[in-house]
């Protein structure tokens, strides 16, 4: 399911807030987003409307199960494409700007390819 690369983002900053710390809130996102409150929150209200996030009474977002899927599936396409660059000789802060980049446009289809072909690579040059 497509939601927009803008609600990819959030879902995944949310994802990646949460493994760090455990409790997000839109504090949390907008600064790592470097977005403005108001933004976060219309945002946060579209997310919630659409079943991806709750939020708790005392402000705490959560992904729901379908909010985690789609923020699962960016973030794996999001850490295979930079590695990936990085491998490639691509600067560090290059590879996660245009893996971020990538990672909403690329098909499922080329991305299982470029996956399983990275893989395959790393696996033959630990042997």
């Amino acid at each position: 399911m497509y939601v927009g690369e803008s609600m990819e983002d959030y879902l995944e900053t949310i994802l990646i807030l949460d493994e760090k710390t455990g409790f997000v809130r839109s504090i949390d996102i907008a600064t790592q987003m470097g977005f403005s409150k108001p933004s976060i929150s219309n945002a946060m209200k579209k997310l919630r409307e659409n079943g991806y996030i709750t939020v708790e009474e005392k402000g705490k977002i959560s992904l729901t199960e379908l909010g985690r899927q789609i923020a699962n599936h960016t973030y794996e396409r999001h850490k295979v494409i930079s590695a990936m660059l990085i491998s490639l000789g691509v600067p560090e802060e290059i590879a996660m700007e245009d893996a971020c980049r990538m990672e909403h446009v690329i098909s499922d289809e080329t991305f299982s390819h470029i996956k399983q072909h990275y893989l395959q690579a790393l696996a033959k040059k630990e042997e």
